[in-house]
């Protein structure tokens, strides 16, 4: 891990958060070589969340046109 938090602008202790974020929501999973603890990333999982978050701005983008296009009538 601190290979992967020398790479960034913060902290070790944040950097080890946002690993632990990532894990739990199933993006990336961490394993142990020795004393060494490697993370990898789940590109599958991170394209159906892009695919997910891509559909949901689709859906909010419609309802907010149509809240806009409301507010015109009146």
């Amino acid at each position: 891990m601190s290979a992967l938090a020398a790479s960034y602008d913060m902290s070790f202790a944040a950097v080890q958060k946002h690993v632990a974020v990532l894990e739990r929501a199933g993006l990336l999973t961490k394993r142990r070589r020795g004393r060494e603890q490697l993370a990898s990333g789940d590109v599958e999982a991170v394209r159906s969340v892009a695919s997910m978050l891509t559909e949901l701005e689709g859906i909010w983008r419609g309802r907010i046109a149509r809240i806009d296009a409301l507010l015109e009538e009146n």
